[in-house]
């Protein structure tokens, strides 16, 4: 069996084992918007691997027109990859995407100005069997691990661990130096978040307390 329509078919079927609002290969291939976006993607990353840049550009922008999902043809998609709803979802020209991958409406895979030492990668990996909740926010040159979950409406700017669950958005402010230069998504990683300075001190005191009880006993 020709390996392209291979895939075409593990696909489907991997959009009815994890959609059960879809009761077959045809209802997936005729009403899934996420398996639709996955489809002009492969074929615009194609055209992207042979250089033939503007023609692949132009076709996932015409699948986003038509689906809501806008994925840049330089990004790396492992196999059996399901994006349930579709709509909204973004994911960048450096991501990289394991196998068996499932991502839910409105997730964003961002870049950041912060990749030096990272070979201009600007966008997240993640790994097999990755969960990604709806409306998540995953940015900058990260790693999700192999098995783990990003919850819904998450905001993820460190890398996480393998088999590990992530949860939470709650907004505060970090300790950066004042600039006019443009930062994608407003996040930079150089900057200073001042809960990790507090739990790092309160951490440290803990470590001290502990030392100085035991020299006690």
């Amino acid at each position: 069996m020709n390996s392209n329509f291979k895939q075409i078919l593990e696909e489907l079927d991997t959009v009815v084992a994890k959609d059960p609002a879809t009761s077959g290969r045809l209802e997936a291939f005729l009403c899934s918007s996420g398996y639709h976006g996955i489809l002009f993607y492969r074929l615009a990353h194609k055209l992207w691997l042979k250089n033939w840049r503007l023609p692949a550009r132009l076709i996932s922008q015409f699948a986003r027109f038509l689906t809501g999902v806008e994925i840049h043809p330089g990004a790396k998609i492992g196999k059996n990859f399901f994006i349930d709803h579709g709509m909204g979802v973004v994911i960048g020209e450096t991501s990289e995407i394991g196998d068996n991958v499932t991502m839910y409406h409105g997730v964003t895979l961002g870049g950041t100005n912060s990749f030096e030492g990272n070979g201009g990668k600007r966008h997240p990996t993640l790994e097999d069997n990755v969960i990604v909740g709806a409306g998540a926010l995953i940015l900058g040159p990260i790693t999700v691990g192999k098995n783990a979950k990003v919850g819904a409406n998450a905001t993820v700017v460190k890398n996480v661990a393998a088999n590990a669950t992530v949860v939470g958005t709650a907004a505060h402010k970090t300790e950066s130096a004042k600039s006019c230069a443009f930062t994608p998504y407003g996040i930079n990683a150089k900057d200073v978040d001042p809960y990790d300075k507090r739990i790092a001190a309160l951490e440290k005191e803990i470590k001290r307390l502990r030392e100085e009880l035991g020299a006690r006993e």
